[in-house]
């Protein structure tokens, strides 16, 4: 070991950057907690079935139009269906990302990053 070496990250943590980590924390459980209580809602085949999901990502209704039942093409149902909930999924999805990367940003500023 050289001579006059103490080793560390000089001198350790600030107090101050405690605080802030605990902070960001604390609004981040708040965000994802605004954002779970949300709904999100996506239409497919020009609003002829609408997908409702909760923040959660869990289908909580779906609205299926009665022009959208042929019998003579399941499918094409089918296919709206999954288009409409899986884009109320994405709308989730990004809504949770969107708030997690504006706290996320801030707290990356106070590292001076």
């Amino acid at each position: 070991m050289a001579k006059g070496f103490r080793g560390g990250y000089g001198g350790g943590v600030s107090p101050n950057l405690i605080k802030q980590a605990q902070k960001m924390q604390q609004d981040m459980l708040k965000a994802q907690q605004e954002i779970e209580e949300r709904e999100f809602t996506a239409e497919a085949g020009g609003g002829v079935v609408k997908a409702t999901v909760s923040g959660k990502k869990e289908l909580l209704r779906l609205e299926i139009q009665p022009e959208a039942v042929d019998p003579e093409d399941v499918e094409m149902l089918q296919d709206l269906v999954v288009a409409a909930v899986n884009e109320a999924i994405r709308s989730a999805s990004k809504a949770m990302g969107d708030s997690m990367g504006q706290l996320a940003g801030g707290f990356g500023g106070a590292l001076g990053l």
